[in-house]
């Protein structure tokens, strides 16, 4: 067995054990909400916070690197809603819950511990560059889709209501916080104190294997009850087509071999939690966002170990 594969593997298989321990009811709902509770309000900001610290991101190319990442979300989500429209004929507001989980990778519960895994830190690095900006895009694109085909006097919200919500989730979102207060002790130049230093490693070093575990237990909790046509449609289109755009972009734009394998890495990533709380949010298309995370979790053991081989021979 290859390196890469053993190390997908031992990633997913992390996957595997926690969806093993909440299936078989050793763990129960409430220790996989707790521990992604942990993981994404502890142990991964504290990560971000280490990495915006002391990483180094020369050569990163954020630019390019933004501009192909999310080349690849627009195309697919833009395919997600016409095919949720047009093929399923599904109204307007349930096409954007489509495009919205065909295009939202997880990246930090699984995409943070997956890039440490096959990258390493300069892995990492480059994917905090892109975490640092994905929830305020994905979130206000989501917004402006909403407000775009949303059915106004039925008691959807508005756009100034639903605005002021996400708002206040984002700068009270772990994740930015870290970012944010990494940001700003990197500019002040000053080290870290020895005690704190050694606080942040112990709960950063945690955080990729609570994190998988917690993905695990969690999808217990979401399982597949009907829409499972479009779900598996909304699945290729995530594993498949969205690498595939990231792939040509990263050649298009230029991008340096280890910020395109990222990319193309992160795009491969199956669809995050976010897409099914969107959905919750915006009361409708809950269904097909949980079918949809299940399936392309499930299938993504095998097509993320696809396209880290095409990025790995095309780009060295």
């Amino acid at each position: 067995m290859s390196s890469l594969a053993g190390t997908v593997l031992f990633i997913f298989g992390l996957v595997a054990l926690g969806y093993g321990a909440g299936l078989s009811g050793y763990l129960k709902a409430e220790a996989g909400a707790a521990l992604s509770q942990f993981a994404v309000g502890v142990a991964l900001p504290v990560l971000l916070f280490r990495t915006m610290v002391g990483a180094d991101f020369h050569g990163a190319a954020p630019w390019a690197l933004w501009a192909t990442y999310f080349t690849a979300v627009a195309v697919t989500w833009s395919c997600g809603h016409l095919v949720t429209t047009r093929v399923f004929g599904r109204d307007p507001q349930t096409g954007v819950v489509g495009g919205v989980a065909s295009a939202f990778s997880n990246l930090v519960l699984l995409g943070i511990p997956f890039m440490l895994g096959v990258f390493g830190e300069q892995g990492f690095e480059v994917l905090s560059l892109i975490v640092s900006v994905h929830l305020p895009i994905m979130l206000a694109s989501s917004i402006v889709m909403f407000e775009i085909f949303g059915k106004h006097g039925d008691g959807s919200p508005r756009l100034q209501q639903v605005v002021g919500m996400f708002l206040g989730r984002l700068f009270k979102n772990p994740l930015i916080i870290g970012i944010l207060a990494g940001l700003v002790w990197r500019l002040t130049g000053a080290p870290l104190p020895d005690l704190l230093s050694r606080l942040v490693d112990a709960l950063a070093d945690v955080a990729g294997p609570v994190a998988l575990f917690a993905i695990g237990v969690e999808l217990v909790g979401f399982g597949l009850s009907g829409n499972m046509r479009p779900a598996f449609a909304l699945s290729a289109m995530k594993l498949l087509l969205m690498p595939a755009v990231a792939l040509g972009a990263a050649w298009l734009f230029g991008l340096p071999p280890l910020s395109a394998k990222v990319a193309v890495a992160a795009a491969a990533l199956p669809s995050g939690v976010n897409s099914y709380l969107i959905a919750t949010q915006f009361g409708t298309g809950e269904a097909l966002a949980s079918n949809q995370l299940t399936i392309a979790t499930a299938c993504a053991v095998v097509t993320t170990a696809f396209w880290l081989t095409v990025a790995q021979t095309v780009f060295g």
